[in-house]
């Protein structure tokens, strides 16, 4: 499995079309997703204290483009790579949807 996360309002939009495409797809090429154990931290840093956010569990062998394990924008200091999904994510590789709550000082703590 593999997390991404958006804007709750991004994820009912995508369930109204069949599919969920990030504006990095378009700006980018590839929608950013994290490995579990990093979704805290991608989140925390690009969206401190945001309380509209949910984490959508991809099962990627759903997927209809291609994932690729890349370097992050940035790259990572220790040099981990993500999945860099090349495509449009249909709702059906999406197995779970959750509430991404930050912590009272804005952080996110740890998927459970």
């Amino acid at each position: 499995m593999i997390y991404h996360f958006c804007p709750r309002t991004y994820w009912e939009a995508a369930v109204a079309t069949g599919r969920y495409a990030a504006d990095s797809l378009r700006t980018q090429g590839y929608i950013h997703c994290s490995p579990r154990h990093h979704v805290h931290e991608s989140a925390t840093l690009r969206a401190r204290g945001r309380t509209d956010l949910v984490v959508l569990e991809i099962d990627e062998s759903l997927l209809c483009g291609t994932t690729v394990w890349e370097d992050g924008d940035p790259p990572h200091p220790d040099g981990m790579q993500f999945p860099h999904v090349y495509g449009p994510i249909p709702v059906g590789a999406v197995a779970t949807v959750r509430q991404l709550v930050p912590e009272p000082d804005g952080s996110f703590a740890p998927l459970e």
